[in-house]
């Protein structure tokens, strides 16, 4: 998920940004999709700038009781590689992550995930029911929706949740390993773009 819509004081470090009102009113939002179509995550890893811990914590005020939530140093401006390796040392007992961070570094991390799963899906000989083919010993990847990687590569505004999905541990997640399932961006009410 990336965090809300930021304002920008002056004079304000980038870490210390808050929300600003869209990002106060679509946070919320976020939080109503996580409970009603995402499901519960078993850990939260949140990147410690101010406008993602205040996003997660408006979020979480919309599920069912705490989630276990730890502050990770490494999501404040990591690319895709860096996040990559943060997921590698999730333990394999949490099924349902949540990672709270910030662009462009969440969008190329999906984009690296879910790498030729959507264009696989069409093409002939090389995915079935199963998915795009693998190499031996890696499970195949079924196809997300049609047109979800597409509207990431266009954009990943505030706000976006992404949810994937694969088979296998954590520290075997890899480049094409994972399918996008779905992608959402939670906007708040007097809002409608």
């Amino acid at each position: 998920m990336r965090h809300a819509k930021s304002a920008w004081p002056e004079g304000v470090a980038d870490r210390d940004r808050p929300l600003g009102p869209r990002g106060l009113r679509d946070a919320p939002a976020a939080g109503r999709f996580l409970a009603e179509s995402a499901g519960r995550p078993d850990l939260v890893l949140c990147s410690p700038a101010r406008r993602a811990r205040g996003t997660w914590e408006l979020a979480a005020a919309a599920l069912d009781g705490p989630v276990p939530t730890r502050l990770d140093a490494r999501v404040y401006g990591a690319d895709a590689a860096e996040l990559l390796d943060v997921l590698h040392g999730v333990p394999d007992d949490v099924g349902t992550l949540l990672l709270v961070g910030h662009n462009p570094g969440l969008e190329e991390l999906v984009l690296l995930l879910a790498a030729g799963t959507e264009e696989a899906a069409g093409e002939e000989g090389t995915a079935g029911a199963d998915g795009p083919a693998r190499a031996a010993g890696v499970d195949a990847v079924p196809p997300g929706p049609d047109g979800l990687l597409e509207r990431v590569r266009a954009k990943f505004p505030t706000s976006a949740i992404a949810v994937l999905t694969w088979h296998g541990t954590w520290t075997g997640l890899g480049a094409g390993g994972a399918r996008l399932a779905d992608l959402a961006v939670p906007r708040g009410a007097g809002r409608t773009s």
